[in-house]
């Protein structure tokens, strides 16, 4: 819109039901922008919001470790180290002498070549080990190249190179026996007729004898 003066600007700014905001005020002449204000301040905590998610916050994590550490006790603080390292944070490995240890600085140094040798290329030697009064320090930082490994990874995927697996066998359920004709219900057993009973014999009566009389001619 070219150069203007402020009451026309203004007067431009209420014309659009807008706000005249100042944007680069050091510059000659200011420089100003017709805008809705609310609205751009609103788009500028997003911006901001959105920057703080991405920035990674990276602290130094300090373990110590002493040169007669027993074996669980130094696997358990690498563990640490390695859960410290995958959450991108600095690792400082310090090794404190006490008493006479500090004539043998070597116990020293083998603690650390185990450390290093059991994080593997999860970590990157960062400052070297170096003796500091009675602690020998070494800072290790996470190495990027290294992509963690997934919970899923490991387990075969099927490729295109691979044969298709078969179709998995459609289990048909057994057809049902025939069933059995049903038994004829049984019925009661028709009764012999029984023959009738032979009647008892009777003794024949004996012949009356008549005696007869002859006619008078």
């Amino acid at each position: 819109m070219g150069i203007k003066a402020l009451p026309d600007a203004l007067s431009l700014a209420r014309q659009a039901d807008l706000d005249l905001v100042e944007v680069a005020p050091m510059a000659t002449p200011p420089v100003c922008r017709i805008m809705d204000y609310g609205k751009f301040r609103y788009e500028e905590s997003q911006k901001a919001k959105e920057s703080r998610k991405k920035t990674v916050h990276v602290s130094i994590k300090e373990v110590k470790f002493r040169p007669k550490i027993g074996k669980g006790d130094f696997d358990t603080k690498v563990r640490h180290m390695h859960d410290f390292l995958a959450e991108g944070h600095k690792v400082k490995v310090t090794l404190q002498f006490r008493g006479r240890e500090m004539a043998h600085p070597e116990l020293g140094s083998k603690i650390l070549d185990a450390v290093l040798e059991q994080l593997g290329p999860t970590a990157k030697v960062e400052t070297q080990a170096r003796l500091e009064g009675r602690n020998m320090t070494m800072v290790l930082a996470p190495d990027k190249k290294v992509v963690p490994k997934k919970p899923n990874e490991g387990k075969p995927h099927p490729t295109d190179d691979a044969p298709a697996a078969s179709a998995p066998a459609v289990q048909t359920a057994p057809e049902p026996a025939a069933e059995a004709p049903a038994p004829a219900p049984e019925t009661a057993p028709e009764a012999v007729a029984e023959a009738p009973a032979p009647e008892p014999e009777t003794a024949p009566e004996p012949a009356v004898e008549a005696a007869v009389e002859p006619n008078p001619a």
